[in-house]
């Protein structure tokens, strides 16, 4: 970084904290089976998250959370993407105060965007998800506690 900022001046903006980092997996159950055997994770709240076609397991890491996620359904966006690329790292979450403020911003500066409003996530959450198009690869996904 040669931007004349110190790392005091750094600021992450209207991102408060890295909500959840999202995990594909074939098998929830195999998948929270090793979690619990290689760092003795424990789940904190599995949801299944009907508008998605996902179940989930959260487990929690400080203030932020692994989501495992898998399809229940065939046509679910989590299946066709499973389908193209198989397992791994899906999407990042960050925490927003206000998700619609945050999201009509981004829109205003050219972002391209999953859902053009707000919507309820996994945990009661307010979200909206950024596309990965214009976001260098990444499905982004704003949280809102």
């Amino acid at each position: 970084m040669s931007s004349g900022h110190s790392q005091a001046d750094a600021s992450s903006g209207v991102l408060t904290e890295l909500d959840h980092v999202g995990i594909a997996v074939a098998d929830l159950h195999a998948a929270v089976e090793w979690y619990e055997e290689m760092f003795g994770a424990t789940v904190l709240h599995w949801e299944r998250i009907e508008s998605d076609g996902v179940d989930e397991a959260l487990i929690k890491v400080a203030d932020s959370y692994i989501q495992l996620l898998t399809p229940f359904r065939d046509d679910s966006p989590l299946a066709k993407y499973m389908d193209r690329n198989g397992e791994g790292i899906h999407h990042v979450g960050y925490r927003v105060d206000d998700c619609d403020q945050v999201l009509e911003h981004v829109k205003a500066q050219g972002a391209r965007v999953v859902d053009e409003h707000p919507r309820t996530g996994s945990r009661g959450t307010t979200v909206a998800f950024l596309h990965p198009k214009t976001a260098f690869g990444t499905l982004v996904e704003l949280v809102q506690e």
